[in-house]
């Protein structure tokens, strides 16, 4: 989803009343980032409050390359890694995964093994269908075992886009709350619907409801479960006591725009690129009696702050024994201060931009190849900006790119290398990058090795519904990413 994607973040058909109302009652974050313009990466950096070049989460196969977590990745999230869910588990939280998992296929990766409690969803997107010969449909889990596949058990029909898992995750996310309500048990639900990746999909009554088309359907419906969530909250008698956040996990895909993607607002590219389009995301912050309602933030926030944020809601410290990146939002939240820190950029392995107060210095530009670009695969479709949007690798760290996003949101007018201001910002920007490069010690990259024979042929419980595949031989090779 993009930033321009809500109501309350300027979108001009103004479909998503609950979301809006959200932000009336709540706090509207205008300069909310995600840790990577991809899912995967940015998920990891979710739950585990860091940035994916320091949790593996990125890949050494070919520089500045976006990597996700296909079927056959070896890879997922590492055993040293300290998941959120395993962090409150020391509060007595209970912890439930809804949706997309997406940090890893293979058994000792699976969300329950890392503190959640309960799952009931998939370990990717919805991608499909597929032959269950090459390639093998993906499995839906129920906590530890396959309840079916999708296209096979869980219907997502291509060709009308209507598909009633939305409406399967809203009723899991109702029962588990009220389930922890009625045991006055502390709680914590992660969300991860995912209607609005492609290929999008909607629930019959949702479907030709919107102006936007079947993207616009698929958020309408979002919007809607998202209001039975909060009203469900206020019903337990619980809204005061529950922290909720509302966010994605990288921008709008441009590529399957304009009729399976979003909008980005007036920012440049999108989902896969570190523009703005790709990163800033739409946030809000809502929970009534502490939030003062109506609240607009310009606090430079990110989602590794989730972690923190919630750890300190909770009553927890972050681990001390590493690196965490996210910050506790709460100052922001709950007294409007504004906490001075950066923003990093990063695609793969390399950091190509970094943004400190008003100023984004781009240290490499890259949308994607001129050999993917002709086969039609635009992440910046209609915005080609000279010199910006560039088709290779282009290294700008002598003289890097710099904008002022206050006046130049779009990113189309780098400062002049000559002019004061530009020796002014890059010498603030320059000790930013400085100290950052210093003290980082990437993780293990995760992204690197794909092998069919790890793909979801016979998840746990595919014996009970007679469902294994029989799985090709091992044959680990290095994975090629275009992007």
């Amino acid at each position: 989803m993009g930033w321009g994607d809500l109501g309350a973040f300027g979108e001009p058909s103004k479909e998503t009343p609950n979301l809006d109302q959200m932000a009336s009652e709540g706090m509207l974050f205008l300069d909310f980032y995600t840790a990577n313009p991809l899912c995967s990466p940015s998920r990891a950096a979710l739950l585990t409050g860091r940035l994916p070049v320091r949790n593996g989460f990125y890949t050494t196969n070919g520089h500045a390359r976006n990597a996700y977590t296909p079927q056959d990745i070896v890879g997922g999230i590492p055993d040293s890694e300290l998941l959120l869910p395993e962090l409150l588990k020391k509060a007595g939280y209970v912890n439930k995964i809804i949706g997309k998992w997406h940090l890893g296929h293979r058994p000792q990766f699976h969300p329950l093994k890392h503190g959640f409690d309960e799952w009931f969803g998939s370990p990717n997107c919805h991608f499909g269908p597929f032959d269950n010969r090459a390639l093998p449909n993906i499995p839906v889990y129920r906590d530890w075992e396959m309840i079916g596949r999708y296209y096979e058990d869980f219907k997502i029909d291509l060709k009308t886009g209507e598909a009633n898992l939305t409406q399967i995750y809203l009723q899991e996310a109702l029962d588990f709350i009220s389930k922890q309500q009625a045991s006055q048990q502390p709680f914590f639900l992660y969300w991860a619907i995912d209607a609005t990746h492609a290929p999008v999909y909607a629930s019959k009554s949702f479907l030709g409801t919107s102006q936007r088309g079947l993207y616009g359907d698929a958020v309408r419906e979002i919007d809607d479960s998202v209001g039975k969530i909060l009203r469900h909250l206020q019903k337990l008698g619980i809204s005061e006591n529950t922290f909720v956040f509302f966010t994605s996990d990288n921008g709008a895909a441009l590529i399957s725009a304009p009729k399976q993607g979003g909008s980005n607002g007036r920012f440049l590219c999108g989902k896969q690129t570190t523009f703005e389009g790709g990163m800033r995301e739409p946030a809000i912050a809502w929970w009534p009696g502490h939030i003062p309602a109506g609240g607009v933030s310009h606090q430079l926030g990110n989602v590794m702050d989730l972690f923190t944020t919630s750890l300190s809601l909770a009553g927890l410290q972050p681990p001390s024994d590493r690196q965490i990146d996210g910050i506790d939002l709460l100052p922001a939240i709950l007294q409007g201060k504004l906490i001075d820190r950066p923003i990093f950029y990063y695609r793969g392995n390399e950091m190509m931009a970094v943004r400190v107060g008003l100023y984004k210095a781009h240290y490499w530009t890259w949308s994607n190849s001129w050999e993917e670009y002709n086969k039609g695969i635009d992440f910046c479709p209609g915005q080609n900006v000279s010199g910006v949007t560039t088709h290779t690798q282009e290294e700008h760290t002598t003289l890097p790119l710099l904008f002022h996003l206050g006046r130049d949101p779009g990113e189309k007018y780098p400062l002049s290398f000559a002019s004061d201001e530009y020796q002014r910002a890059m010498e603030r920007v320059a000790a930013v990058v400085q100290q950052h490069k210093a003290t980082l010690l990437p993780g293990e990259p995760q992204l690197n090795v794909c092998d069919q024979a790890v793909m979801n042929w016979s998840p746990p419980g595919c014996e009970k519904l007679g469902k294994c595949l029989k799985p090709p031989q091992s044959d680990p090779k290095k994975c090629f990413w275009p992007h």
